[in-house]
């Protein structure tokens, strides 16, 4: 039986200062967490091959919700925005959305 499909991001950082970026992720979590978000996949990123970014991406991941207006609320949120603008304006100097996509693991 196929699960249901689910509303993910795929998106590139450059990420400007690790320790500050690990407390953004630290706080923002348990907010992901409780709209039914997730991480799917998180990779560090030594080099970059080919982009068209400047800086450079060097954190990428896929961020998932269960549809997309449960993304649209949670990134529109206060609580969230609180945590952003304590940590993550700060810690990223580039946000690049690669694709937005409905994803559904069979």
């Amino acid at each position: 039986m196929p699960t249901a499909a689910r509303y993910e991001l795929l998106v590139g950082l450059h990420v400007s200062d690790n320790e500050i970026y690990a407390s953004y992720r630290t706080a923002m979590t348990p907010l992901l967490e409780s709209a039914g978000g997730s991480f799917r996949y998180d990779f560090m990123i030594e080099k970059t091959l080919k982009g068209v970014t400047d800086p450079a991406i060097n954190r990428l991941f896929v961020i998932s919700f269960p549809t997309k207006e449960t993304s649209d609320t949670f990134f529109d949120e206060p609580a969230y925005a609180a945590v952003k603008s304590k940590f993550f304006e700060s810690s990223v100097d580039l946000v690049k959305i690669i694709a937005a996509y409905e994803h559904s693991e069979d």
